[in-house]
């Protein structure tokens, strides 16, 4: 005769009979949580926000953008402290997201959550690293050398930091898919063999989210974008074996 199956713990037991409202109030605290920490690491980074910009203007080759309005010069300085801050508050954002998107997480399965909290934050660090130091000075060097014959460039200081901080934080974002494929794996949501299978079609995909990405129309800065992001897919399929 065979065995009863084991009775979940009380904890799981009380998390999956929670309402909607209890969830709702749930991500409300979680959400608090990440607000809180990421108010005290941009904080912590307007200390250094000012060596943080000196990088992200060095793709000008000397040049340095206009302020054209009285505020704009102190609204970037805290645009750029608020994007170093995400980052450090990365692992706080991330642990308090799988939290919640994964409550059902048997004790044993939640050791995977001390490899994704340290992993998706490398995984994003090395995203804004490729950005600022490999991928963003050919971008930049590639839109003001374009028409340069006819159009002296003359950029904004809030258009510009707008258009690399927004950079980095999309291509840290992609930075984060093979972690995203192998919980997929792991949640028996995909499988090895349809990621395999599916290969042709998630090329193109990753062909479209890099002409997104890449505000640039040549081919040379969707390439640069595209090979990583294959990249990661690949790895993905690899952890997705493994999971």
């Amino acid at each position: 005769m065979d065995k009863p199956t084991t009775l979940p713990s009380n904890e799981l037991t009380g998390r999956s009979r929670m309402t909607f409202l209890q969830h709702l109030k749930e991500l409300r605290d979680r959400m608090v949580v990440i607000a809180i920490t990421l108010c005290i690491t941009t904080v912590i980074s307007t200390i250094f926000a000012w060596q943080l910009f000196n990088i992200l203007v060095m793709p000008l080759g000397g040049k340095v953008p206009q302020a054209i309005s009285p505020t704009e010069t102190i609204i970037t300085y805290f645009k750029v402290a608020l994007i170093a801050g995400v980052i450090l508050a990365m692992p706080v954002i991330i642990y308090q997201f799988a939290r919640f998107l994964l409550p059902g997480l048997m004790p044993k399965e939640r050791r995977y959550l001390y490899v994704l909290v340290p992993s998706a934050s490398i995984m994003f660090l090395l995203g804004v690293s490729f950005t600022a130091f490999i991928m963003l000075p050919r971008m930049i060097d590639f839109l003001m050398s374009f028409g340069s014959n006819f159009v002296e460039q003359q950029w904004t200081l809030d258009e510009y930091i707008s258009f690399v901080t927004s950079l980095l934080f999309w291509i840290g974002l992609a930075f984060e898919t093979p972690l995203v494929i192998f919980f997929l794996a792991k949640m028996k949501i995909v499988t090895y063999q349809t990621l395999v299978k599916n290969l042709r079609f998630a090329v193109l995909v990753v062909a479209i989210v890099a002409a997104v990405i890449t505000p640039t129309p040549d081919p040379f800065n969707m390439l640069i974008v595209m090979v990583p992001l294959l990249g990661l897919y690949a790895l993905g399929v690899l952890l997705a074996r493994l999971a």
